[in-house]
């Protein structure tokens, strides 16, 4: 029987129901790993250097998707909860195609400027090449990502969290295997790992759009939109957070590039990229539950319905007590393997990593709490906390444990980095949620 948002969850229920959110972002990750593992082992470490120097681009581009797919999805679920559906739909449309023109708007712009701009973000003379190359392509596919993105929280709250895991799963598929004709048996490349996560993207991204065309498709189709500023306007704030967690992902990357490059030259930057990649499985878990639990959240929340906010809100923080436990334990066992699919025959590089790896593994016992916080607050339709958290974690105290505890402790300081931002992080989230239970009474 189909679990509906309007259901009293249970952990059972909550679990099945996040269950496809959370395997959508561990496939994500998983495709977004072996393209690290194919151009390392294949292309060689400086081209795997080469990607992460052109990542903050790709953030900054797919932040915009992030904020307008989160804040507009938690629009969306408040409107259906309070019965208007017509109005969902509207809002869903609109939603969509304002991502496809700005996403079109600025890939563009970064594609003209491209060689400048990678090396603005940190790319040698050794490197520009392999960044000019895969930065072209994979700015182009940031167009299709940003849809991709925005459809995979929609299908949750149009009650088909199953379909967004098929579609994320086919997406991830085709990366893969294309993945291997094009940099294995073509030797394309880095520019082909490229080209396969775009048409990867293209799965996700483009398909969903002749579903949503048809009036079966759930609880949401596309409609005639009306142009609403103030709605969109409000989805950006709601979604904000999200937005500030994608620029700061692209700040601190180039942070960590630099300092990376500084302390240790390309194998550094080489090694933070590996981390980097493996940190993507152990948050997509926690990012996962929480991304499929926010419909469920806006809609109680449009319902006025405190008694399930409250049982949401207590039977959420056991689950993410017992998951971030076990990924840190996880982590801790098998650092070393993880880190050595990626390093070759580089035994140095091997041993930087693994011993950066366990220091940087502390982080996942409170980073779930801290993207759980930020969440809630969004699918609450208040925007200003969960970006003040966000803004917090991810842009103040990153960036600025990136830029200071390597000039007291050296490279170690880049490992400590993440770890001692959750914990001030987590100071942040219990202050605003015990300030606004209240409000929105969830406990």
């Amino acid at each position: 029987m189909d679990i509906q948002l309007s259901d009293h969850f249970n952990y059972s229920r909550i679990l099945r129901f996040t269950l496809p959110s959370i395997a959508m972002m561990l496939f994500s990750s998983l495709y977004v790993i072996v393209d690290g593992l194919f151009v390392s082992n294949i292309v060689g470490s400086d081209a795997l250097a080469s990607v992460n120097i052109v990542m903050p681009a790709v953030y900054v581009i797919g932040a915009f998707g992030f904020m307008l797919g989160m804040g507009g999805n938690a629009q969306v679920a408040k409107t259906l909860g309070e019965g208007k559906r017509r109005k969902a739909d509207q809002y869903f449309t609109l939603i969509i195609l304002t991502i496809l023109i700005l996403g079109a708007a600025l890939s563009l712009l970064c594609i003209l400027f491209i060689e400048p701009l990678c090396y603005l973000l940190g790319a040698s003379e050794r490197l520009i090449g392999y960044c000019v190359g895969y930065g072209r392509i994979i700015l182009f596919g940031s167009i299709i990502f940003m849809l991709q993105v925005a459809f995979q929280t929609f299908f949750v709250t149009a009650e088909k969290p199953t379909l967004g895991l098929i579609f994320t799963v086919a997406a991830g598929v085709t990366n893969m295997i294309l993945d291997y004709v094009f940099i294995a048996l073509l030797d394309m490349g880095v520019e082909g790992a490229a080209w396969a996560t775009t048409c990867g993207y293209a799965v996700g991204g483009v398909i969903p759009v002749f579903y949503f065309l048809l009036p079966t498709s759930g609880l949401l189709h596309f409609a005639k939109p009306v142009f609403d500023l103030k709605m969109l306007l409000h989805s950006a704030v709601n979604g904000s957070s999200e937005m500030v967690a994608n620029l700061s992902s692209s700040l601190t990357t180039f942070l960590y590039n630099y300092q990376m490059m500084r302390l240790a030259g390309e194998d550094g930057v080489a090694a933070i990229t590996v981390i980097l990649y493996i940190t993507f499985i152990f948050a997509g878990v926690t990012m996962g539950f929480s991304f499929g639990i926010a419909p469920v959240i806006g809609y109680h929340y449009g319902a006025d319905n405190r008694e399930e906010l409250k049982n949401l809100f207590r039977r959420c923080l056991k689950i993410l007590t017992v998951v971030s436990a076990a990924m840190f334990v996880i982590a801790e066992l098998t650092a070393a393997p993880l880190t050595n699919f990626f390093c070759g025959d580089n035994e140095e590089l091997k041993a930087m990593t693994t011993f950066g790896f366990r220091i940087y593994a502390f982080a996942y016992l409170l980073c779930g709490y801290n993207i759980f916080g930020s969440g809630f607050f969004t699918a609450l339709c208040n925007g200003k906390i969960s970006a003040a958290i966000s803004f917090m974690r991810t842009l103040i105290m990153e960036a600025g444990m990136i830029i200071l505890l390597p000039l007291l402790l050296g490279i170690i300081g880049i490992w400590l980095a993440v770890p001692v931002t959750e914990m001030v992080t987590l100071l942040v989230v219990i202050f605003f949620l015990v300030k606004n239970h209240k409000k929105y009474g969830y406990y």
